[in-house]
């Protein structure tokens, strides 16, 4: 859609046996996209996430935004059932996620599946959130690995590998470069202290491992969010992101805010959700901030009254607009635009039948 909300459509691939689809990795053409398909999920009741989730089939896909084609990728000389895109290195090269007997590692292979080579090791621990470099030849990532969530960066083949941040108790999680290339952007959450990981700290840290900074204080992003109601709930990792011009953009939490959907810690997480819907406990929200790394500024760019939850932030290509996405307790959210200083907020679709819009993302401009 374009981003006054017209020119609205949805995507209608009409694979069968598909259950799922997302939008994966933009290609340097700027009109091409990778999708990941999944078939039905293999986990569900009776089946644990851990053990079956990954037992689901996947499958890549290219499609050109100009011409409506889709074509199937990663054919060949597949590694598991279970791929998923993790990061392009250009037009016939990718890094993908593969898990095989609950056990995940980064591959780097070509379009068509074939020269796999290991990125990351078996056993090491589960690598993703991976970003490219400005100049595209070192990569980030956050490593899910025995000793905690880590994170750090190599060249592209996986090698001269240097750690960025690691700390017991410290959930290190998600990355970006920023526009010079020195700095990943990355968030920091006390997993003792917040099992449900609702909560983080902004993080900064040069890219050759000398230096980490957290730039806010007590767990003041919103991490995990959570929304909706027991129909319609849902969720996903929050990560700040880089504008243009160097400084960063994230959902902060008001004071005492709490999230209706709480999680539940005494019992096994067989869903990757494990939370109870308590309305009448929620209150407050978030509202989505400017950080300048240089002074630590903040600046609150949405402001709402009662409040609501604003999060899912990105600026446009241009450094114009800045997209979100906005809930309130019980609903499922929507997609807004305001401009690049907060003024001008306006909602732009709420999803089909007003069930709900998650995950926005900028395109490049078409002809």
């Amino acid at each position: 859609m374009n981003a006054d909300g017209s020119g609205l459509q949805y995507f209608n691939f009409e694979k069968p046996g598909q259950a799922t689809w997302q939008p994966g990795p933009m290609f340097p053409d700027g009109h091409r996209v990778l999708f990941l398909s999944m078939e039905p999920r293999r986990d569900g009741p009776g089946r644990s996430f851990e053990e079956y989730y990954t037992q689901t089939p996947t499958h890549l896909w290219v499609h050109d935004l100009e011409s409506g084609s889709l074509e199937e990728v990663c054919t060949k000389e597949r590694l598991a059932p279970f791929i998923t895109p993790a990061l392009l290195l250009g037009d016939d090269r990718i890094l993908v996620q593969v898990v095989r007997k609950q056990v995940g590692q980064i591959y780097s292979v070509r379009l068509d599946g074939t020269d796999a080579r290991e990125f990351t090791k078996a056993g090491e621990g589960l690598p993703y959130g991976l970003s490219l470099s400005p100049d595209r030849q070192r990569v980030a990532f956050h490593l899910a690995s025995p000793q905690g969530y880590q994170v750090w960066t190599s060249d592209i083949d996986g090698s001269k590998r240097v750690k960025v941040a690691a700390q017991p108790g410290h959930l290190y999680f998600g990355t970006s470069w920023s526009p010079d290339g020195r700095w990943i952007l990355y968030v920091d959450c006390i997993d003792g202290d917040d099992p449900g990981h609702d909560w983080a700290d902004v993080c900064l840290g040069r890219a050759d491992g000398s230096e980490h900074r957290v730039l806010t204080s007590g767990q003041a992003m919103w991490f995990a969010a959570t929304y909706g109601n027991p129909q319609t709930r849902g969720g996903g990792s929050n990560v700040p992101v880089w504008t243009r011009d160097g400084s960063i953009l994230f959902p902060r939490r008001l004071p005492g805010s709490k999230v209706a959907w709480e999680f539940q810690p005494q019992r096994p997480d067989v869903d990757h959700f494990n939370r109870d819907y308590k309305p009448e406990l929620a209150r407050g929200g978030t509202e989505i901030c400017r950080l300048d790394p240089r002074d630590g500024r903040i600046t609150a760019l949405t402001h709402n009254n009662p409040p609501a939850w604003d999060f899912r932030v990105s600026e446009s290509s241009d450094g114009k607009q800045i997209v979100f996405c906005r809930t309130i307790t019980g609903e499922s959210p929507a997609i807004w635009v305001m401009d690049a200083d907060g003024k001008n907020p306006r909602q732009i679709t709420r999803g089909i039948d007003d069930r709900g819009a998650d995950h926005p993302r900028w395109l490049p401009q078409l002809p």
